[in-house]
């Protein structure tokens, strides 16, 4: 299989419907615990329900991971991988979460949504640059046009909400590192953790995320305040929606690319804000705001479609090496090459 960043995979049971699946079981997970958040832990600190998020996922992944003998081996294997576990841990959490949660008390909630919408944008300029992935017109116009109508919707869709008691650059460059470091995490892990499930890789990987996040909770982070029912809002938004999200994200980024996944994510503030509008809970939008929603809904299509299967097969043609070669890499290291790799497996 033949990913649309360039990436050759071999999937074991993959059918035409199951990425359409998962991606559509993404985004309403991810709107779900977008909405769930605001009723489960309001007013519990960001980074404690960072921490604690992070910390009920991995119990949750561990304990269903624990619960299949045939993942046993490849958990070993991959926690083995002390250096790729501890830079993904500090990338894809503790980076990306203090970095955006101190950027929200800076400049507030909104303009970070701001910021962290420009992530399809960043995911295109770290693959081109520095992991040569494959760049067509059609992406990067997609990625811009995408990025460019969410901008432009939640700049038409009020001020900034919070207190944006600190300076605007402190807290740009802080959100902006945050998404900085989550773009970079999806290359790394697809890197590093091809040729494991993320059942086996995510226990190592959330566990040394959550070591990180609860030091850094326990000595910033006021907890005297948070009370059992707001500690429980914390376990349950991380085992029931989290960690669904977290398997099926990276289950994507095996199969599709990084790209590919934080475009579709994308899709979360607006199908989030069609819901309030539906209900009642914000006005009716205008034509401009309908004018964004289908400019992004236009340029996520743009980076997510497929290529067409000729133009595929003669890309795959220039860009591959030698099978043999390859096989001959792989069964010397036992580690994925960096290059495209037939024999990187994925399953869930």
């Amino acid at each position: 299989m033949v990913t649309d960043d360039g990436t050759r995979t071999t999937v074991r049971g993959d059918g035409r419907l199951v990425v359409p699946a998962l991606s559509c079981l993404m985004v309403l997970l991810l709107a779900a615990g977008w909405v769930a958040s605001g009723k489960l832990v309001s007013g519990t600190p960001p980074l404690a329900v960072a921490a604690g998020r992070t910390a009920a996922s991995f119990v949750t992944i561990t304990a269903v991971a624990v619960l299949r003998p045939r993942t046993w081996s490849a958990i070993r294997a991959s926690s083995r991988r002390y250096s790729a576990v501890v830079l993904l841990a500090f990338l894809g959490f503790f980076a990306y979460y203090t970095g955006t949660l101190l950027g929200v008390e800076q400049i507030g909630a909104s303009r970070v949504g701001l910021v962290v919408s420009l992530l399809p944008c960043i995911t295109f300029a770290i693959g081109s640059v520095a992991f040569r992935e494959h760049a067509t017109v059609r992406k990067a116009a997609g990625a811009v046009l995408a990025v460019g109508a969410a901008l432009g919707y939640a700049l038409g869709d009020g001020p900034a909400s919070g207190d944006a008691t600190g300076s605007l650059t402190t807290g740009v460059l802080l959100a902006l590192a945050g998404t900085f470091t989550y773009a970079l995490y999806g290359y790394v892990y697809r890197r590093h953790m091809a040729d494991v499930p993320p059942m086996a890789a995510l226990p190592a990987v959330t566990g040394a995320g959550t070591v990180m996040l609860g030091v850094a909770t326990a000595l910033y982070c006021p907890l005297g305040g948070v009370s059992a029912a707001q500690w429980a809002g914390v376990a349950l938004l991380g085992a029931v929606l989290t960690a669904p999200v977290f398997l099926i994200s990276h289950e994507l980024i095996l199969r599709k690319g990084p790209l590919f996944t934080s475009a579709v994510a994308l899709t979360v503030p607006f199908l989030i804000r069609l819901g309030e509008w539906a209900t009642g809970e914000a006005d009716a939008p205008g034509p401009l705001a309908l004018l964004f929603l289908a400019l992004c809904a236009a340029g996520v299509w743009m980076t997510v479609a497929a290529q067409p299967a000729a133009a595929a097969t003669a890309d795959e043609q220039q860009r591959d090496p030698d099978p043999s070669e390859q096989a001959v890499g792989a069964s010397a290291t036992g580690v994925p090459s960096p290059s495209p790799d037939p024999s990187e497996r994925s399953t869930l």
